[in-house]
């Protein structure tokens, strides 16, 4: 993954540049000290990972981060709290708090990572051979096939994928999962599921059933579910 640093202070870019070089899949395509070399820097290099710092001059990393129609996957590196809760909202894959250990560096580094090979399946799905993502459980990554996939729950800072035969438990976010999947097979239902279509046995009151497993169907979101799932082909006669 081509990273960018983006830091007004030499001395925390030259400690993120240490993390980033020290970790195999990722590499540093280059250094910049405020948002408005970073603009242009991301007009002129792809980019896959942008660590950016919150408090900076002119232009805050906030501010840049909204500005971007097509941002790339971003990582928040600050010394100030206070900004994790407007941080997450733009779907950051996730927020470092300095001094930044290198042990919390990589964990976040991994997700990314995870993001990232989710999003070129994704780009690859007019392919036929491009039916399945990889994810990183534990050590190692995963392959999972689409059409194995039951539904996704997501538990606090971590989502399990069910699958027909097993549980998959990463630290992805919902948000990243939902705009991989397959928008033709999978549906938001909750704010805590997401299901795969052709797996729904029935619909019953308020609940969606995937073989043993009762899925909750949001209030707000009901009519949509139900015109979903009743309009698709696999529900017709």
């Amino acid at each position: 993954m081509n990273c960018l640093i983006v830091d007004d202070e030499p001395v925390a870019r030259k400690g993120v540049a240490e993390y980033v070089n020290e970790i195999d899949f990722l590499n540093l395509a280059g250094q910049c000290e405020n948002a408005v070399k970073a603009s242009a820097y991301l007009n002129q290099q792809a980019i896959d990972l942008v660590f950016l710092d919150i408090q900076m001059p002119k232009l805050s990393g906030i501010e840049f981060l909204k500005m971007l129609k097509n941002p790339p996957l971003v990582i928040f590196t600050t010394a100030y709290s206070e900004y994790a809760v407007e941080g997450y909202s733009l779907d950051v894959v996730d927020y470092l708090m300095k001094p930044i250990t290198f042990e919390r560096f990589l964990k976040a580094a991994q997700k990314a990572l995870e993001i990232h090979l989710l999003k070129r399946a994704a780009s690859q799905s007019g392919d036929a051979q491009a039916d399945y993502f990889f994810v990183k459980c534990d050590s190692k990554f995963e392959k999972v096939f689409f059409q194995e996939v039951c539904y996704v729950e997501a538990m606090q800072n971590y989502s399990i994928i069910h699958t027909q035969s097993r549980k998959l438990i990463t630290y992805i976010t919902m948000t990243s999962l939902e705009n991989q999947l397959p928008a033709k097979q999978f549906l938001k239902v909750h704010k805590s599921y997401i299901v795969s279509v052709p797996h729904i046995k029935a619909i019953e009151g308020n609940e969606i059933l995937i073989g043993e497993a009762r899925i909750p169907i949001s209030r707000n979101l009901k009519d949509e579910v139900i015109n979903h799932i009743l309009g698709n082909k696999l529900f017709k006669r």
